[in-house]
Parts: structure tokens; C-alpha cells; sequence
């Protein structure tokens, strides 16, 4: 957004039909506040309040008029009744928590005097998860107080309508689990990818319905051969708005670790990219199936075009799912985002991405895609990021109109 101290939205999008207690039986426990960790106090010129969450959650800070507020929602976040004793500043006067809708908190700073949002954040610890939201505050006059309202009650009224019309239509994701059948992809102790990725994917499908917001179909439910041409083709028969393939490569050579997400591209970004684009494509001639046919010159031209709208939203999913993983697993692959010419990111008008969950040739990486815990914490970021990409995505096509 142009202005800080208008609406400040972080990875969030409201949850249908989930009421808290619903979303502390889910996949997700509720976010606690840590009490010794958190406070609002005054210093010089300026407020800041730092609230210790036990995770990251999605959030957003709005100022309201008639008292003065700062209004601070949160998603299934329990807040502690004795919530008064944080409260240590001059500047507010009153601190209070409560259920706002459906999955969402809201906390509330009532102010003694007019100001403005000068900065906000989170930061999320990579070992245990813990996250820390830090809002800064400082004085302004009444007019200028007053025009923010207007312009955050603008803003959150235009992110409530996106909201509702990305509520009212769930969502086709299609899961894509790399190789199977004839193709096993990479091998390591006696564990297949193939096998890896498809248990992954029914946990991201179940995580995905789970959400109420998605529907969701697999490119294979066993251990069969799909080509690639397949895939895409199975993808567009479903309506996908979303294609997200699953892989977990190894490499002969370097000691490469940790997740990555592509995006296509004919340049792959460095050689270990173009490699493994390379050995995926070769699996499908290897099966005997034709990949030499051309489009015709026409097609070719409208495919272009579609790709010129279709590939900014997928660099869009791709930077979501890089914030939204590194929220729940804390450290990915050193280049997290890396782009190569993988055929089965070549729907034109589907927004895809291809997930590098890790490398088998890693015995870390291998031991994480092996354990549930891990799992857990990998689908429960994409989903977190299929719900800021949606968000946003929808926001993008309003403007357009």
C-alpha cells in the first residue's frame, strides 16, 4: 500500500465457518500470547507495543475513530484475561481482547491523544516458531488521525468484499506428486520420491479441504505412471486456479539442502536447475511417450499471450509460498526461488509452481520429508500461502476492471 499508516496487512485471509473453538481441534493450535514477553510501553516521542505469539499468525492493523483506537486482528489467536498488565504507556489508555468473527481476534489499544502507525512486523524464530509482532507508534494531529480512519475503513471495507467473493467460490488446486509407476524419481535408502511425494500431497490435499476454502484434485492417487503432457492436461480439465507439483530431487554432485519453489522459465537460474528440468522432461521419452509435436504457428501466439498474464501470478504464488514456508520450517534453500524450464509448469493460463520440498541426496532433508511433524509444518505454510496469494490475486483482477 502507499501509506504505511493506511490499512497494514500481513498473510491473511478471513477463515469461513470456523469458530475458535473448531480452530483449536483443527490442524493448527491456537497462537498464545507470551505475558513476560509482551508490553506496551513509551519511549521519548514514540509508543511501541511487542506482543510474543507461541506462532506466526496473519494479522492486520487498522486505526478507528469514536475513542480513538488501534485495532490489531489476528487469526485464532487466545489472548490471556489479565491482558490489562501489559499495558505500561501514558499514550493508551485502555488494552482489551476479544472474539471479533469466526477465527478472528481483535486487540484494541483505546489512545489518550491522536497518532499514526510508523511501522510494523513480525519476526519468526527458525528453531521453534515462536513470532514476535512489533508495532511502532507516534503522535499526529487530529486531522491527520482522522483521514487515516477514513482511508483504513476504505481499505479494510475493499479487503472484506475480495474476502467474501474469494469465500463464495472455493478454489481448484491440483496436486501434482512427482513421478510414480516406472518412474520412481530419486532413490535413496531403499525410499523412493515417488512414494514420499504422494503421501505429502494426500496430507496437503487433507490440510486444503480441511481449510473449507479449497477444492482439491491429484494428477495420481497411487503409485501410476502420469505424463507430464498428462498432468497439465488433467489440471485444465479440472478448472485448476492453482497447479502445484511436488518434487524431491537429488543430486550427484554439491550438498545442496532445503526447500525450493520454481517458477518457469526457459533460462533456468543456475545449472543444478537446469538439470533437474532436464532429467524430469527425459522421464516421459524415456516412458515412450512424444514429446516432438508443435504447435501450430497461431496457437503458439495465443499461448504467449496467455503466459504474459498467467506468469506474473505465478511469481506472485511462488514469493507467498517462500514467505509461507519460511514462516512454518524457519530456514529453506539458500536461493529459495529459483526458476527453470520444467514442462510441467507449461499450462499457459494456470498459475503453477513446482516445489523442491527438499533433496533426498541430503540425509537432513530426507530424514524432515520422512517425518510427520515436518510435514505438518510444510503444508500447513502452503496453505497459509495460498490464502495471501488468493487474496491478493483477487485484489489484482479488481483493479484491473
Amino acid at each position: 500500500m502507499s501509506r504505511l499508516n493506511s490499512v497494514i496487512i500481513a498473510t491473511f485471509l478471513c477463515c469461513a465457518g470456523m469458530t475458535v473453538s473448531s480452530a483449536a481441534q483443527s490442524l493448527r493450535a491456537l497462537a498464545r500470547v507470551d505475558m513476560a514477553e509482551s508490553g506496551v510501553e513509551d519511549s521519548r516521542g514514540t509508543t511501541t507495543l511487542s506482543l510474543s505469539l507461541t506462532q506466526a499468525v496473519p494479522y492486520r492493523v487498522q486505526l478507528l475513530g469514536n475513542p480513538m483506537r488501534v485495532a490489531i486482528d489476528f487469526r485464532e489467536v487466545a489472548f490471556e484475561p489479565e491482558l490489562q498488565v501489559l499495558d505500561r504507556s501514558d499514550r493508551v489508555r485502555q488494552l482489551r481482547a476479544g472474539v471479533i468473527r469466526n477465527g478472528w481476534s481483535r486487540l484494541v489499544m483505546e489512545l489518550s491523544e491522536p497518532m499514526r502507525v510508523t511501522s510494523a512486523g513480525m519476526t519468526t524464530d527458525p528453531q521453534d516458531g515462536d513470532a514476535v509482532i512489533v508495532l511502532g507508534l507516534a503522535g499526529t494531529t487530529q486531522n491527520e488521525f482522522d483521514a487515516h480512519v477514513s482511508a483504513d475503513v476504505a481499505a479494510v471495507k475493499a479487503w472484506s468484499q475480495d474476502a467474501v467473493a474469494i469465500e463464495a467460490r472455493r478454489q481448484m488446486i491440483v496436486v501434482d506428486p512427482g513421478h510414480g509407476g516406472v518412474d520412481p524419481g530419486a532413490q535413496r535408502g531403499g525410499v523412493d520420491e515417488a512414494d514420499l511425494m504422494l503421501q505429502f500431497a494426500k496430507e496437503l490435499r487433507e490440510q486444503l479441504l480441511r481449510s473449507g476454502r479449497y477444492d482439491v484434485i491429484m494428477t495420481r492417487e497411487d503409485d501410476s505412471f502420469v505424463s507430464l503432457p498428462q498432468r497439465v492436461t488433467l489440471a485444465r480439465a479440472a478448472g485448476a486456479d492453482v497447479f502445484i507439483s511436488l518434487h524431491a530431487d537429488a543430486l550427484a554432485q554439491g550438498r545442496a539442502t532445503g526447500t525450493t519453489i520454481y517458477t518457469l522459465s526457459e533460462d533456468a537460474s543456475d545449472e543444478a536447475s537446469a538439470i533437474l528440468a532436464e532429467r524430469q522432461d527425459r522421464t516421459d521419452i524415456l516412458a515412450g511417450v512424444d514429446l516432438t509435436a508443435q504447435d501450430d504457428q497461431i496457437a503458439t501466439v495465443l499461448m504467449d499471450l496467455a503466459r504474459r498474464e498467467t506468469a506474473p501470478r505465478s511469481d506472485r504464488l511462488a514469493d507467498a509460498l517462500v514467505g509461507g514456508l519460511k514462516n512454518t520450517l524457519g530456514k529453506l534453500h539458500k536461493r529459495p526461488r529459483l526458476e527453470a524450464g520444467f514442462s510441467v509448469l507449461k499450462a499457459p493460463d494456470i498459475p503453477s509452481v513446482l516445489i523442491e520440498l527438499g533433496f533426498m541426496s541430503s540425509q537432513t532433508d530426507l530424514a524432515r520429508l520422512q517425518d510427520s511433524e515436518w510435514r505438518h509444518q510444510a503444508t500447513t505454510g502452503i496453505v497459509d500461502a495460498l490464502d495471501l496469494w488468493s487474496l491478493e490475486d483477487a485484489a489484482i483482477a479488481g483493479r484491473r476492471q
